[in-house]
Order: structure tokens, then C-alpha cells, then sequence
């Protein structure tokens, strides 16, 4: 029995250590992630000149310069949370996602439907074909309430003809993002978080940068119209893709969103089951009479 119970506990200690092992490399992974690309690299370089110049005055003995480094240090935890701010906010965010429904229990969004996604769309190729300038934020887990709240309230049923006439150059509200969330703009002329990655192509200007650094700090998927070469680009977690014609967009957005899309099979099943059910009473009554 003992022996028993010595075996029990060693195989349990090795599950131990294999989930801690997991843990350390998810976490490994989300800070690599977290930084890959953008400036947050400059800062942790920055970090590793210092550290190095730090070790190297004190093996020159350059004393007073040694000592200015010594006493920066003190401050090194109250600077690494301003500069990483964003990407701390970010990580926490990140860690925080165990699922979609979870964030739909915490956020109580409404799902955007598939026929919202097809608006958007044809909206969009028809802006690219026009060369028309677009930015459409689409809501996933991440409420963007304080984006929205720094724009025009709209409060519209998503359609074609209304994201077109957002961004109309004779429109007033025209210079800046929508924020759509379920199947409603919430709000127009929103101004967006800059990137600055380096990562980013030279050619690419402030509304696509304005569109990654939205996708940067949320897991938002973002449309983008350039309006020099009539090119439609999606941004998602800070990553840029080109989309070629509305049917390839129209297919990346319900794959990205087909998660949040409203449930409606279980509805119609359960609609099924009623009129089974009714037409079975029925027979039965006609049977009896």
C-alpha cells in the first residue's frame, strides 16, 4: 500500500512539474509576443545598453559614472511601468481572455451577424473601388467604449449606404474611425492609438498606423481604405493584411468573427421540434375523430 501511494505522489509531482513548465512558456511566449515588432524592442535594448554600461564602468573603475548608473537603477521599477504601460495593459488583457464566453458574461455584447458583415463588405469594396478613405473598427471581446466615447454618437443600424455616407468627403464626420459593435455603428469620427512599430511598411501612412495601433491594444478586427491606391487591409493584433475583392473580405470576417456571431441554429431547432410536435398532435387528433 505504501509503495502504492509513493508511486501516486511521484506521477502527481511530475504532472506538477509539467504543468509549471507549460505555465513559465505561455507566459515566455505572451511577453515575446507581446513585443515582437514593435517599440518595445528599442526599450528592451535600451534597457540591455544600460545594464552593460552599468557592468563595464564598474570594471574600468569610472567611479562617478558608475555611481550615477547605480542610483538610476533604484528608479528602474517605476520607469518600466511607464514606458511599458501599454504593453502591460495589453499582457493583462491578454491573460485575462479564457474564452469567449467568458468575456461575453463580463462585457454583454451582442454578436455581429453575418448580414452585418456582408454590409460592411460591400461597403468597403465600393469605397476601395471609389478610392474613399476608410477606417471601420469592428468590437470583438474588448469593449471600446472609451474610443467611442471620444467620437459622434450615431447609434445606426449597419448598412452600405450608411458606412459610405460616414466617409464622404463631404461629410463632417468623415476624418477619423466608426466603431462598429454587433450590428449597430456606435460611433463615428473616432480618433485611434498610433502604432509605432517599425516594423511597418514606409508607404503605409497615419490611417493605417491609426488601424494597427487600434489592433495593437485590442482584439478588434480593423478595415482600412487607403485612399491613394484604393487598397483594402485588415488589421488584427497588430499584424496588416491586404485583401484583394469583397469576397475574400467578406471570408475573413465571418472566420474572425464567426465566435461572436449571434447563436440563432438553436432557435430554429427548437422551432422545429415545436411544429414536429404540433403536426404530430395533429395526426393524433385527426386519427381519433
Amino acid at each position: 500500500m505504501s509503495d502504492y501511494f509513493s508511486d501516486f505522489f511521484t506521477s502527481t509531482q511530475v504532472w506538477v512539474y509539467v504543468i509549471d513548465i507549460l505555465l513559465v512558456a505561455y507566459v515566455n511566449y505572451r511577453l515575446l509576443k507581446l513585443i515582437r515588432g514593435k517599440r518595445a524592442w528599442r526599450i528592451v535594448l535600451g534597457i540591455i545598453v544600460f545594464i552593460g554600461a552599468l557592468v563595464v564602468s564598474d570594471w574600468l573603475q569610472l567611479k562617478t559614472l558608475h555611481w550615477i548608473l547605480d542610483k538610476a537603477t533604484l528608479l528602474a521599477p517605476v520607469a518600466l511601468v511607464i514606458l511599458f504601460l501599454p504593453e502591460l495593459r495589453q499582457a493583462v488583457e491578454g491573460f485575462g481572455k479564457l474564452g469567449v464566453w467568458t468575456e461575453r458574461l463580463i462585457t454583454q455584447q451582442k454578436g455581429t451577424s453575418s448580414g452585418t458583415l456582408g454590409e460592411i463588405a460591400t461597403a468597403v469594396a465600393e469605397m476601395a473601388d471609389q478610392r474613399i478613405g476608410a477606417l471601420i473598427v469592428i468590437e470583438r471581446g474588448t469593449a471600446l467604449q472609451d474610443i467611442a466615447d471620444n467620437g459622434t454618437p450615431i447609434h445606426g443600424k449597419v448598412t452600405a449606404p450608411l458606412i459610405g455616407a460616414m466617409f464622404y468627403h463631404g461629410n463632417p464626420l468623415h476624418d477619423g474611425a466608426i466603431i462598429v459593435r454587433g450590428d449597430e455603428v456606435v460611433s463615428a469620427a473616432c480618433r485611434l492609438p498610433m502604432s509605432e512599430s517599425g516594423a511597418i511598411d514606409p508607404h503605409y501612412h497615419m490611417r493605417h498606423r491609426a488601424g494597427i495601433g487600434m489592433s495593437e491594444q485590442s482584439d478588434a478586427v480593423v478595415i482600412i481604405v487607403s485612399e491613394e491606391r484604393g487598397e483594402i487591409a485588415v488589421a488584427i493584433e497588430g499584424e496588416l493584411a491586404v485583401v484583394s475583392d469583397e469576397a475574400e473580405l467578406r471570408e475573413m470576417l465571418v472566420e474572425e468573427l464567426k465566435e461572436y456571431q449571434p447563436k440563432q441554429r438553436k432557435r430554429k431547432r427548437r422551432k422545429r421540434k415545436r411544429q414536429v410536435l404540433r403536426t404530430e398532435e395533429q395526426t393524433k387528433e385527426d386519427a381519433s375523430q
